[in-house]
């Protein structure tokens, strides 16, 4: 069911990543000026029910001190080679208790259309060790939207680490222009299992599903489109 080949700008850019990965220099960080980064990457690519094949890319990370971080993010997916969803974030991030941020920015999106968003929201480390994500987003239209990422690690030994990982994305008011409805518009869940050869490392296999609800499904029902997708994906994570 995988696609038996990547794409050659993806393994050049997997190349020249596992490169980086494997270079003496992580988490690299100047004392005198206390700076410090940490950065994720993991891209992945497979076939879902439909045969399709689809690609994914998650950048994600900052640069900064304790207290304060510049918080860059770039997510987007890719289907039957064409880009269909691609969010650019770039946010102000207070440390405002142990695991806790607070954060502000922007977030621009190429696909499917070309918005601009003020963000806001917070970033840590939940009970039981969940990291979550939380954030609003307002509009250059005025739209108003809230997204709840959670994801957790848990350890089958040193190296094999299984994520199960949940997103929901719920809208204030009806968007037209991107075709989604008001309340619960979507989620998706997975579960990835990745092998760390090193910290910074780590093939994975990813499973995920992605569903539309409410009005959003409805107007997608009414399209002819499908309310749901699946997708197996393998792919490689790397920290820096």
């Amino acid at each position: 069911m995988f696609t038996r080949t990547l794409s050659p700008l993806l393994k050049s850019s997997l190349l020249l990543l596992s490169a980086l990965a494997f270079s003496p220099v992580s988490y690299a960080h100047d004392h005198d000026a206390s700076v410090f980064h940490a950065f994720r990457l993991e891209m992945d690519a497979g076939e879902d029910r439909e045969n399709q094949s689809v690609s994914n890319w998650n950048l994600d990370g900052w640069i900064g001190g304790d207290d304060n971080k510049l918080w860059l993010k770039s997510v987007g997916d890719v289907v039957d080679h064409h880009t269909e969803t691609s969010e650019n974030w770039a946010l102000y991030s207070r440390n405002i208790a142990t695991f806790w941020d607070m954060q502000a920015g922007v977030r621009y999106d190429n696909k499917p259309e070309s918005v601009s968003y003020f963000v806001a929201g917070f970033t840590g480390l939940a009970p039981y060790h969940f990291e979550t994500e939380a954030h609003i987003f307002s509009s250059d239209d005025g739209d108003v939207s809230f997204r709840l990422r959670e994801e957790n690690d848990f350890l089958l030994t040193q190296k094999l680490i299984l994520q199960p990982f949940l997103v929901l994305n719920v809208y204030a008011q009806d968007v037209k222009a991107l075709d989604i409805g008001a309340g619960l518009s979507d989620a998706s869940a997975g579960l990835q299992l990745r092998y760390e050869i090193t910290r910074k490392f780590a093939p994975y296999i990813e499973v995920s599903y992605d569903s539309l609800y409410g009005d959003t499904a409805d107007i997608a029902d009414a399209k002819g489109e499908h309310t749901s997708s699946s997708a197996i994906t393998i792919g490689i994570r790397l920290m820096f």
